[in-house]
């Protein structure tokens, strides 16, 4: 019998062991990058709210929100207990051939809280996966007549093939298979979307256009859509009778202020929403998509097609459960007024720090608990820099992505605080703070940021080169 790794053993590894075992069997590529970090060579021993216990019992602030996941901030002890409860009663996890309560309350629910006739709900597990079935949801509304997708030169829709071909982010830079007829507009521009229209009509005037998939905020680029531009396709999307995607999976369950950030304009209502990250409360791998029912009903009304589009955990009852205690925390706990109050002061807070650092900050941005701090991008490399990183020297967005990175690095070994940066086409310190942080943890971000800025570029890429190297 070969040799395994129990539970305990795996939680006494130490951080040699976890990074031969992951350049081993995961990815060494990933040990390279990360590594070049502090918190790429320390360890996890616990984590609540906004904070994380390392396992030398220093405490880290995490102001990354878990990258879209944990807007409940760590272990929120509601969802906890939802868990333990659902474990304590010996629930049923999944099965095909009986319906599930948690799903039938989770859809409900999510019909009481978004506007018009957004109805009808499916829940699979990743937002890639919500992405890809809202597009099959549209192009089977349409029976397969129509073959073009259309989405933004700045989207970031996931990274499996389906939703992948509808990416434009330069995160996928590789040529892999795409689906067919996808093609692109500028983000938040009305006369481009209006030509990508034009571009898919037959020499009838007949549209060609199934689906337009559409992020109303960025959140890998930090830039949101005008509510005119957003109304104005909405009305061309129902005169051509093209099925309208909005993908709120960053930004859904009040991170920017409203519940979804499409909410933030009175009378719009998408065909299709799809949701995931914090929709499972930081604990739960859940996503979701939920149709108008006119669409829904189209597609797959019938009993020919009433199977053809599910997955094997489709249903899967601890995370239907949990998300129905997420949803229920974000509502009762009021995540939207709260991540307002995190942007105020955010926004506030970000303004002073650019305008005491102007040779370093060209600007900021963002709403709610997403924001950006974009850093001038200064000098050419070093010569010696580059000789170091020669990867850098073909890259155009070098020098960002080292000063950005050397900031994150300093703010994790000088303050304790976590931070994460974009991979759009330009480059942020992106702050996004769980929706349980407050004033007291904003303030202490903002004065590290503020100290960290105030050592200027060189020393910090310095620190941070001088770091790499030694790691």
């Amino acid at each position: 019998m070969p040799e395994l790794i129990s539970l305990d053993q795996a939680e006494h590894l130490g951080i040699d062991q976890v990074h031969d075992l992951y350049e081993k069997h995961v990815s060494r590529s990933q040990v390279s990058l990360i590594g070049s970090f502090g918190f790429g060579r320390d360890l996890v021993d616990s984590a609540e709210g906004a904070w994380i216990t390392l396992r030398d019992g220093r405490r880290i602030l995490d102001f990354t929100g878990g990258i879209g996941v944990l807007n409940h901030g760590h272990n929120h002890p509601r969802v906890l207990a939802a868990r333990d409860r659902f474990r304590q009663r010996r629930r049923m996890e999944v099965h095909k051939n009986f319906f599930s309560p948690y799903v039938a309350a989770l859809g409900h629910n999510l019909a009481a809280l978004l506007p018009g006739d957004l109805d009808v709900c499916y829940f699979p597990n990743s937002g890639a996966e919500a992405v890809e079935g809202a597009v099959k949801l549209a192009y089977k509304y349409h029976g397969g007549r129509r073959g073009t997708v259309l989405h933004t030169d700045i989207a970031f829709h996931g990274k499996l093939l389906g939703a992948g071909s509808l990416t434009a982010s330069p995160e996928i830079h590789f040529e892999f298979p795409r689906i067919p007829g996808t093609d692109s507009f500028a983000y938040g521009d009305l006369a481009s979307f209006e030509l990508s229209l034009e571009r898919h009509r037959d020499s009838t005037g007949r549209s060609d256009v199934y689906a337009v998939v559409l992020e109303p905020f960025s959140a890998s680029a930090l830039r949101e859509c005008p509510p005119a531009f957003l109304h104005e396709v909405r009305r061309l999307c129902t005169e051509q009778d093209i099925v309208l995607v909005f993908d709120e999976v960053y930004t859904g369950w009040g991170k920017t202020g409203e519940l979804f950030h499409f909410m933030r304009c009175p009378g719009l209502v998408p065909d299709i929403l799809t949701m995931s990250k914090s929709f499972g409360g930081g604990k739960s791998s859940i996503s979701g998509y939920v149709a108008r029912e006119p669409v829904f009903r189209r597609a797959y009304d019938n009993l020919a097609d009433a199977t053809l589009h599910s997955t094997t955990y489709y249903g899967f009852g601890e995370e239907t459960a949990t998300a129905l205690e997420a949803v229920l925390v974000a509502v009762e706990e009021d995540f939207p007024g709260r991540a307002r109050a995190l942007g105020e002061l955010l926004s506030a807070g970000l303004a002073r720090i650019a305008a005491r650092h102007p040779r370093l900050v060209a600007s900021t941005t963002g709403r709610g608990a997403l924001h950006g701090v974009f850093l001038r991008p200064g000098p050419e490399l070093p010569d010696r820099v580059r000789t170091l990183l020669p990867a850098a020297a073909r890259d155009p967005q070098a020098v960002p992505k080292l000063l950005t990175a050397a900031v994150i690095a300093a703010l994790y070994r000088e303050h304790g605080i976590l931070t994460f940066f974009g991979s759009n086409r330009d480059i942020a310190l992106v702050v996004s703070p769980p929706l349980v942080a407050g004033e007291e943890e904003t303030a202490l971000f903002l004065r590290a940021l503020d100290d960290v800025l105030a050592k200027g570029a060189t020393r910090l890429l310095a620190a941070f080169l001088k770091e790499k190297v030694t790691a």
